[in-house]
């Protein structure tokens, strides 16, 4: 089910750095019949994990260390960042100003993209049909209120709002100014380092429910992820320690197509750690 068209990318979920590297090696590359990929040629992503990152530049992103960080997770990647500048790489701090508008863009765009592609889901061409409707309006309704869940149109209500007449510039049109702004931001870091690195989310995981009454706290989670979305940036979340039993990921962020470096990082501090994480809970 397409979701928001510009966001939607596939990705190796794996147990390790080499399984990853090997599963993007079959996936990348240009494919003909699908038009959103490209022809930029393929590195030998399993190869390059061998290379030494001594040397490496990294960007550590001031403005994920601030308010709101979880203190046990924020002693968890300044180690790992402590471990890659003990391996060699030189460290040094990044500031991304935009930032901070990255996740009201992220779901600006992304909602709205949602609301136009799941139009499509009215019950007639696509999704769960209701026959006993009386007309074809309340078919329509009864279609669509039981075919999706609460969070689902909820992202299609502040879709269709930020696309609405009257509101079209003053949300869509704006949050699509601000994202270029971002990605020219990052653009300019990308050319004089090599990855960046921060916390993946503020928190370890939550329980499952948790949030459901509060959507504002929950769409917070992906405060320092939507980044790497709305950039288009290759992104990778390596787990290097426990919290409370729970894994903490490591975000590891390269220039777009740099995917190689970003797997040669976390392969070399996924070596050099040696953890065998098994989360207690």
């Amino acid at each position: 089910v397409a979701l928001a068209s510009s966001f939607d990318q596939i990705g190796p979920i794996t147990k390790n750095v080499e399984d990853a590297a090997l599963v993007l090696q079959a996936m990348a590359g240009k494919d003909d019949y699908d038009s959103t990929t490209h022809d930029y040629g393929v590195e030998d992503y399993f190869t390059g994990l061998e290379k030494e990152i001594k040397g490496m530049k990294i960007g550590v992103i001031k403005e994920y260390f601030q308010k709101g960080l979880d203190t046990k997770v924020a002693k968890v990647i300044q180690d790992s960042v402590k471990q890659l500048e003990s391996m060699g790489a030189k460290i040094q701090e990044i500031s991304l100003p935009s930032l901070q508008y990255a996740l009201p863009v992220y779901y600006l765009l992304m909602p709205s993209e949602a609301s136009a592609n799941l139009a499509r889901y009215d019950g007639i061409r696509y999704g769960l049909s209701q026959q006993k409707s009386k007309d074809l309006i309340s078919q329509y309704g009864e279609n669509r209120a039981k075919g999706f869940g609460d969070e689902v149109r909820r992202r299609i209500m502040l879709g269709t709002y930020a696309l609405s007449a009257g509101y079209y510039d003053q949300y869509y049109l704006k949050a699509k100014k601000v994202q270029k702004v971002i990605r020219q931001e990052f653009q300019k870091v990308f050319n004089k380092i090599d990855c960046l690195v921060g916390p993946t989310t503020p928190t370890t995981a939550f329980k499952m429910g948790d949030k459901v009454d509060d959507p504002l706290a929950m769409y917070l989670s992906d405060i320092y992820t939507v980044a790497a979305n709305i950039t288009g940036i290759p992104a990778l979340s390596l787990p290097v320690g426990l919290v409370d039993g729970l894994p903490v990921g490591l975000q590891i962020m390269g220039d777009g197509f740099q995917e190689g470096k970003v797997l040669n990082l976390a392969y070399q501090l996924e070596q050099s750690l040696n953890l065998q994480l098994k989360p207690t809970l």
